[in-house]
């Protein structure tokens, strides 16, 4: 009897959907071993294998079978996937043309060498990031470039371009602008002064669009997309929601203005740098402490926005749970509400949709140097899962299915 390799759903599949892998026709109890693999946009490859063992049926199914050894181990259905490593050393795996998938492959060899065992059966698979329906459209207008992805039906939020978050949350129903702010297009080549009029442009631009429906604006920022939604949350009126993954609460490596206003960069410590035992550099310690350089602190306090924290405890980026502390400190202390703080064990830097792989280091642009990002891949993965649901969650709740959204690129 011939093995025969399927996925559910079958051929395609949205990247933040689940799948269900299963091999059939195998001898009972037999050995074998599932690779996977997939190429990014600029041909570098992604892999991950794992050991398994057929049942007395011969019948191996991901989702109650543990894998026996490999890029992981236990039960793990997505674990191809989420164990994915890059050939290339400190590559992160992004998307950058939402209208094309990932394209993966999986095989199944017989027996326990990843590398050696017979081919018994093979299946390619399409990872899509844009639901059907969704619609992609690109925005000039004054002064905003961006992409603006608007669902089926409408409510709304906001992502990021890279503009994956952004077409797979439109996908869940949002009309989500994913917005540049920095080399892209005719703007800025740099960013040594952010000024937040720029962002109010493409907020209001949102408001005025005939087919996003208001009054609410949520905001949703990683990193650096973090750091400037808090900026936009505290300076802008009317920002409903805004949900903050691992971002600071200073200003970093620039100077962010909005009107008369300047926010000067948080010193840096380049004697705090460290060097991991691999060679890279540790910057976690590297910024000083707004609670000391007390100018560069986001005057988080004339906020009027309901707050989401999504935090990995391992970023070695830099200090996001203290600040995500420091913020609801300040948030009290004036009368407002509490944010939610959502932490989460072991995760690091870039808590991605789900099944992203863990880049757990690579190129810092202000360091100018490869720097550890942290995070261990399993609770990573888990990370991710959940913060994807909780924001989802989060959006509906205070968006009210009638509301529309912006967030910074990073």
């Amino acid at each position: 009897m011939e093995a025969t390799l399927s996925l559910e759903p079958a051929g395609r599949s949205c990247w933040d959907e689940p799948l269900s892998i299963t091999v059939r026709g195998l001898a009972p109890e037999q050995p074998v071993t599932l690779r996977a693999a997939l190429r990014d946009e600029k041909g570098a490859l992604f892999r991950a294998h794992a050991l398994y063992g057929a049942d007395a049926h011969g019948e191996l199914d991901l989702a109650r079978a543990p894998a026996l050894g490999g890029s992981f181990t236990g039960l793990e259905p997505m674990g191809l996937i989420w164990a994915m490593e890059p050939e290339r050393p400190f590559w992160r795996l992004v998307k950058r043309d939402v209208q094309t998938p990932f394209v993966m492959e999986l095989e199944v060899l017989d027996g326990h060498e990843p590398d050696g065992g017979r081919l018994l059966a093979r299946a390619v698979h399409e990872r899509h990031f844009m639901a059907p329906g969704v619609r992609r459209v690109p925005v000039r207008e004054g002064r905003v470039r961006a992409t603006l992805f608007l669902p089926p039906d409408l409510f709304g939020v906001g992502g990021g371009l890279l503009e994956y978050r952004a077409s797979l949350l439109a996908g869940k129903g949002f009309a989500v602008m994913a917005l540049a702010y920095y080399n892209y297009d005719d703007l800025p080549k740099t960013m040594e002064t952010i000024r937040i009029e720029y962002f109010e442009e493409a907020v209001n631009y949102l408001r005025g669009h005939p087919e996003v429906k208001g009054p609410g604006i949520g905001l949703l920022g990683i990193s650096k997309g973090g750091e400037l939604g808090l900026a936009m949350a505290s300076f802008l009126k009317g920002i409903t929601a805004a949900v903050v993954i691992n971002g600071s609460v200073a200003a970093v490596g620039n100077t962010i203005c909005y009107k008369d206003e300047t926010i000067p960069p948080v010193t840096i410590l380049r004697n705090q740098v460290k060097m991991t035992k691999d060679g890279l550099k540790d910057v976690v310690d590297a910024l000083q402490s707004p609670l000391v350089d007390k100018k560069s602190f986001i005057p988080v306090e004339r906020s009027d926005t309901t707050f989401l924290f999504l935090v990995g405890q391992d970023d070695h980026n830099w200090k996001s749970e203290f600040y995500a502390n420091e913020i609801s400190k300040r948030l009290q202390a004036h009368g407002k509400e509490k944010p939610q703080i959502i932490c989460y064990p072991e995760a690091g830097h870039y808590i991605e949709p789900p099944y992203f792989p863990l880049c757990s280091a690579g190129m810092h642009l202000l360091v100018g140097a490869n720097i550890t990002f942290g995070g261990e891949p399993k609770p990573h993965s888990v990370a991710q899962l959940d913060a994807w649901q909780q924001l989802q969650t989060f959006f509906h709740k205070q968006l009210g299915g009638k509301s529309h959204g912006v967030s910074p690129k990073i």
